[in-house]
Formats: structure tokens, C-alpha cells, sequence
């Protein structure tokens, strides 16, 4: 079944590369670029999964190449930047949706204890007790795999009209969640970097904003959002009472920030900011 899209824009002609293309969001990104005229790129680590979303735009009527590569090899990126220069032309449009967390970068509590302090097994995490390479997993897949794709794909807008980068975000890069400060410092990375990059490429064209999803229900964190039974975990009752929308927000929902931003006739004078969707969840005090 086809994506919802909010609205169209007019993307004909433009080259749209989206990395982690092949997870839930980065799947519909693609999607709505290729329905909105964009021949699209998919790139993901796994070639099965990338070709899997290929064929579903083929099947919408879009235009689009499936690309094996990861983000934080720099000769990969390479590799995939020429054939796609090759098989579709320079690059207009990149969306940096590769991200994720881990758990070595993750506490079991959300406040420092007694537990934490006391000797305990290998499945109970203290602050303490994070592991380093954990830490720089989560930091170089979302902070250094924007930057170098960046580095990689920004060439090719220089000085061309239309040139868009679109960073994925999160809303604990202003507010940090309890157990995740790994996952919230690389996504405050991002947002500053969006910011960095705004100013660096405005002499020559190149736009360059973010978005910032609230809490989403993806593969990635429905174990930490769901039992085993399919109920709330307590920690998705935490996050619910704190959105006012009183609900996950769907991947759809995400696209119309989406479109407007790729789209320089909808965006032109936009650079340098990040768009919350988060069903009011960075307005809601607690009170």
C-alpha cells in the first residue's frame, strides 16, 4: 500500500539520497520523495532490505536504486557516491536517517542507587559500568555518519540551486531521557551540527535543517516500548503522560516536514533549524 502524503511538492528531476533507507522512517522518506517526482536513492547496510524498498517504490510508479553501504566507511561512501553519480547524476537531496542506539550505552535505572553502587551482574548497568566502545558506536553511527555523508554528498550541490540536507534528529537532543545519554549527546550533536552546517554552506546554496521526531513506535524500540503481550511497557506510560497527544506519533506524520524542507520552492529561506514532531511533548511542563 502506497504512503500517506500530506501534500505534494515538486521534486522532479532531483536526485534524493537517503541513508538508513531501509528502517521505518528512513522506508517512507524514500517513498514520499519518489511520489513527489525525486529519484531516490536507498541506502542501508543490507542489500535484500534495500531492494526490498526499491521495488516497493517501483511498484508506486517512482524511480529509485538500492545501495549496499555503511556510513561510517568512508571508501564505501565513495564507492556508492560514484555509482550514483553514474546511474542517476549528482545529488540534490540527502536525508541522514542512519542512527540507533546500543544497549553498552544504556542504563538499567533511570536515577543513580544503592544497586548501582553495590557489586552487581553483568545484566544490571550503572553509570558507571557504560562501556566506551558502546558510547562511540552510538556517537559515530548518528553524529560522524551525518558528517561524513555529508562531507561525501554536499559536493555535488555546491553551487547548484536546490541543494538540501535534511538531518534526523530527536527531541532528547534538548531533553535528555533518563538511561539513554549516549543516544541524547550524539542527537544534541546532530542538531548543533545542522546548525554549524547551515552557516557553513549558506555562501554557496546549500540548506541544510533537521527533524526532530518525538517518541515513535519503530522495530527498533518496540521491546522498550511494548511486552511481550503487546501492553504498554511502564515506561511508555511515562512517556504517554508526558505528550499531550496522549500517543506514539506514526511515520507518516513525519512527511510533511519532510516535503517541506526538501522542497526549495516551499523552503528556500529556511536553513539552520530543527522541527520538532512530538505531539507537544518539549511544550508540556509536567504541570
Amino acid at each position: 500500500m502506497a504512503a500517506t502524503h500530506p501534500f505534494t511538492v515538486d521534486l522532479s528531476g532531483k536526485v534524493a539520497v537517503v541513508t538508513g533507507g531501509t528502517g521505518v522512517l528512513g522506508a517512507d522518506f524514500s517513498r514520499a520523495l519518489a511520489a513527489n517526482g525525486a529519484a531516490v536513492v536507498v541506502i542501508g547496510r543490507q542489500q535484500a532490505k534495500a531492494d526490498a524498498i526499491v521495488r516497493a517504490i517501483a511498484n508506486e510508479g517512482g524511480t529509485a536504486i538500492a545501495v549496499a553501504c555503511d556510513v561510517l566507511d568512508t571508501g564505501a561512501l565513495r564507492a556508492a557516491h560514484e555509482q550514483i553519480r553514474s546511474e542517476l547524476g549528482p545529488c540534490d537531496i540527502l536525508v541522514n536517517g542512519a542512527g540507533g542506539n546500543h544497549p553498552k550505552g544504556t542504563t538499567t535505572n533511570e536515577y543513580l542507587t544503592d544497586v548501582d553502587l553495590q557489586p552487581h551482574g553483568p545484566d544490571h548497568v550503572s553509570f558507571f559500568d557504560l562501556d566506551a566502545t558502546g558510547i562511540r558506536h552510538v556517537m559515530d553511527l548518528n553524529f560522524l555518519g551525518a558528517l561524513l555523508t555529508t562531507q561525501e554528498f554536499a559536493k555535488d550541490m555546491v553551487d547548484r540551486p536546490g541543494g538540501s540536507i535534511l538531518n534526523i534528529s530527536s527531541m532528547n537532543a534538548f531533553t535528555p531521557l533518563t538511561k539513554i545519554p549516549a543516544y541524547s549527546a550524539a542527537k544534541a550533536a546532530v542538531t548543533n551540527l545542522t546548525q554549524w552546517l547551515a552557516v557553513h554552506f549558506a555562501p554557496v546554496g546549500v540548506r541544510v535543517n533537521a527533524i526532530a521526531p518525538g517518541f515513535f513506535a519503530t522495530e527498533q524500540n518496540r521491546r522498550l516500548l511494548f511486552e511481550e503481550d503487546g501492553s504498554l511497557s511502564a515506561r511508555s506510560r511515562k512517556i504517554l503522560a508526558a505528550t499531550p497527544m496522549a500517543r506514539f506519533g506514526e511515520a507518516h506524520e513525519l512527511l510533511g516536514s519532510l516535503l517541506f524542507l526538501a522542497s526549495d520552492d516551499a523552503a528556500g529561506f529556511v536553513s539552520g533549524i530543527t522541527i520538532p514532531v512530538d505531539g507537544a511533548f518539549s511544550a508540556y511542563s509536567g504541570v
